[in-house]
């Protein structure tokens, strides 16, 4: 649900955090982008950077310098008259479901009661929408996950996932950079790494970019990889629709 009026709140001493609706809904994660964008074109002395999230934008700023109820007066200004203008992009990513990179599938097939070809069909076969990076570098967070692949997190955490780990939990689905523990199931893995230091850019695909996952066999994964890791994006950008 959208709220009518943005709820500001503190987050310590040095940040606010601005919340817009209190669900992982496009058109709320659409306006938080677009306040932030706004914010970057109308910047305020002591602003110190912004932090997009689903539903709020969280804002460092240098309480020496910048007074909070100034900030507020600001946003809110700006929350009235903000609208997305960027084009829809659609990245197509590769990943590859087969052993051994789709770990989890067959236990999440068995807990969804369905067929592992048939959570592969479902989740190669979903439109997502990039939300927001989190928890590391790269981590990308992706809503648009079937409800028929709703699935709780793990009870308890698994050891570090692979690299480029295509991973669903809690209703989401989600692209894990580096090899990081996790609660998430592990459905297959990209050989596309969203996250690299000295590519430019360093993320290519943006917050509220459009993402598909291509299904590939173990040996065009292994091909992909090797260009991936010369610096290579592999990943196809579309206009969407």
């Amino acid at each position: 649900m959208r709220y009518a009026a943005p709820r500001c709140l503190d987050a310590g001493e040095a940040a606010l955090v601005v919340e817009l609706g209190d669900s992982v809904d496009p058109s709320i994660n659409a306006d938080v982008l677009a306040l932030d964008a706004a914010l970057r074109a109308s910047p305020l002395g002591g602003l110190v950077e912004t932090v997009p999230t689903y539903r709020s934008l969280m804002i460092h700023y240098d309480p020496l310098t910048l007074a909070r109820a100034t900030l507020v007066a600001h946003v809110e200004a700006l929350e009235t008259s903000v609208a997305e203008n960027r084009s829809a992009v659609r990245w197509i990513i590769p990943c590859c479901y087969d052993p051994p990179h789709g770990e989890d599938i067959a236990a999440a097939a068995e807990a969804l009661s369905l067929s592992p070809e048939r959570v592969v069909a479902l989740h190669s076969g979903a439109d997502y929408r990039a939300y927001m990076y989190g928890f590391a570098p790269g981590w990308c967070y992706l809503g648009g996950l079937p409800a028929a692949l709703a699935l709780p997190r793990r009870a308890a955490p698994r050891g570090p996932t692979p690299r480029g780990a295509v991973l669903i939990g809690g209703g989401l689905s989600l692209i894990g950079a580096d090899p990081m523990p996790t609660g998430w199931h592990v459905l297959g893995r990209t050989p596309e790494r969203l996250f690299a230091p000295g590519r430019d850019p360093s993320f290519f695909v943006e917050v509220g970019d459009a993402l598909r996952f291509e299904p590939i066999d173990a040996a065009t994964f292994r091909a992909l990889e090797e260009r991936s890791a010369r610096g290579e994006r592999i990943a196809r950008r579309e206009t969407a629709s």
